[in-house]
């Protein structure tokens, strides 16, 4: 038994790793998968770099697409092509391996029939990312709400969907489970912002001070998209008149004007002299109050 295991070791597993002609197979084998995985890496960079360059020359053109929906094409074509780049990439190695690719893609065609009937939220996800991309619902660098979750679109995919909030949690939807979405930049958007002013100055006045501010804000920012509009009063405080006023912005940019627009009211209210509430004490000492109430009864005596 030890004679036939030695000769067995001998005549062909030795005679196998000594021999040249196994050597330079490997060598070249190693060389052809390194050649594909670097070819293969290169080509990608070509191809999105391609794309891009395509985007850039079509947005010279007459025909414009808006700039969300360019930068949601963008990212789902260099999905698609990185996808489809690495699935050759995998069939060449596996044949400079010597591995049958038809045989393995005819099996591999058969389970994926099979599987494709449990994967049904799978091909849910795939037909209703075609839908949002084709009926162009959000994009990326949108503002939306999905599923009570708010922040900017990241990434579509055909699968799945990205949403980063403000915060900087980055929130991952199947495309399956989004079944009401709210997008905020789309349309433009308004800025509310309400001034409070004290009981004791002129209503109108301050009304005039401040309609005279808000007709010079437009030439000052960009981002407003008419003249903001005085409403008028608002509500009566316990110690303030509230008057509101509302701004129409360019989409997603309510907030920012609304601080603007509140910082401006409140160097014009200071400059006019009209004064904005703020919580006030007063404090009285025991001996004055009794003072007072002594002072009160002798009164009351008298008289």
């Amino acid at each position: 038994m030890t004679d036939t295991i030695k000769k067995f070791w001998n005549d062909v597993i030795w005679d196998s790793i000594s021999s040249e002609q196994v050597w330079l197979g490997i060598g070249e084998g190693i060389f052809k998968i390194i050649a594909i995985l670097v070819l293969g890496f290169i080509i990608i960079r070509v191809l999105k770099a391609a794309v891009r360059n395509m985007f850039k020359v079509r947005a010279r053109t007459p025909l414009k697409v808006s700039e969300r929906r360019e930068a949601t094409l963008l990212k789902l074509l260099e999905n698609v092509i990185t996808y489809v780049i690495y699935f050759i990439i995998i069939v060449m190695i596996l044949s400079t391996l010597t591995i049958d690719v038809k045989g393995l893609i005819a099996g591999a065609g058969i389970v994926g029939l099979a599987v494709g009937f449990g994967a049904q939220n799978l091909v849910r996800d795939v037909i209703t990312g075609f839908f949002i991309i084709f009926e162009d619902q959000f994009s990326v660098g949108d503002y939306v709400r999905i599923n009570n979750n708010e922040g900017f679109v990241e990434e579509i995919g055909l699968r799945i969907t990205k949403v980063k909030s403000w915060t900087g949690e980055l929130h991952i939807f199947p495309n399956g489970n989004i079944t009401e979405v709210t997008n905020f930049s789309i349309h433009n958007s308004i800025a509310i912002v309400d001034v409070s002013i004290a009981y004791e100055e002129n209503i109108e006045e301050a009304e005039k001070v401040i309609q005279e501010l808000i007709e010079t804000l437009p030439a000052k920012y960009e981002d407003l998209a008419e003249t903001p509009q005085l409403l008028g009063v608002q509500t009566l405080g316990a110690s303030d008149v509230v008057m509101r006023i509302i701004a129409e912005t360019t989409p997603m940019k309510h907030w920012a004007v609304a601080r603007q627009i509140r910082k401006e009211v409140k160097l014009c209210l200071d400059s006019k002299g009209i004064e904005i509430p703020f919580p006030r004490m007063v404090m009285y000492s025991r001996n004055e109050q009794a003072q007072d109430v002594k002072e009160a009864k002798q009164q009351k005596l008298e008289e």
